[in-house]
């Protein structure tokens, strides 16, 4: 496989990645709302769990992607294995 293939599967295997901690730190915080704090707030105030629920799931999601991103891009030399995504037209002169 090419740099370029390279790149495009670890685009989308990131993504999914991302997007499959998004949903299961949405499910973990959802039941943990249910279980715990339904039965401490009146039902109008429920829309406001979900919402901070959200929030806090996408929260959640960025923060393991970033740490595991960090993990491999000091794992792994990029260089050798990634054709860049943004290239420079022309270059500076210092």
């Amino acid at each position: 496989m090419n740099k370029k293939i390279n790149t495009l599967l670890f685009i989308l295997g990131a993504t999914l990645f991302n997007i499959l901690v998004a949903i299961t730190s949405f499910i973990i915080l959802m039941l943990l709302y249910v279980k715990f704090m339904i039965e401490l707030f009146p039902q109008a105030n429920h829309s406001w769990g979900f919402s901070v629920i959200l929030l806090a799931s996408l929260a959640v999601s960025f923060i393991v992607y970033r740490a595991v991103l960090k993990y491999l891009l000091n794992k792994v030399e990029i260089e050798k294995y990634f054709d860049p995504i943004f290239v420079r037209k022309y270059k500076k002169k210092n």
